[in-house]
């Protein structure tokens, strides 16, 4: 695992663990049905990372794209695979996702290394 993705994955984790800490039942409420929905079901925990993934992107959520490209990779995403999904939030997204999209591929690179 390279640098930036253990730097994403433990910054990310500390400000879940700090946020979980409080007594917020509605933050907790929402980070439970969150892991809940992409569980396998009726759709597979892999379609699900890659529909995460894509809305990430339209979206232009940077954040949420690493999480997403980390948990897409962790359920046997291909480069293909991602390709697709990357240009399918382009064409949903419009050309302002570029930046996002540029973000996105050099955070792939770095799970591939």
């Amino acid at each position: 695992m390279s640098d930036k993705v253990k730097k994403f994955k433990e910054e990310r984790e500390r400000l879940n663990a700090h946020i979980l800490s409080r007594e917020n039942v509605n933050i907790k409420r929402f980070f439970g049905i969150d892991s809940a929905v992409y569980r396998d079901n009726v759709l597979d925990a892999k379609t699900k990372e890659l529909l995460g993934l894509v809305a990430s992107v339209v979206l232009r959520c940077d954040d949420c794209i690493s999480y997403h490209a980390i948990r897409s990779k962790e359920n046997g995403v291909t480069d293909e695979e991602f390709d697709e999904v990357m240009s399918i939030g382009l064409v949903i997204g419009g050309s302002i996702t570029v930046p996002h999209i540029r973000r996105a591929y050099d955070f792939w690179r770095e799970l591939n290394n």
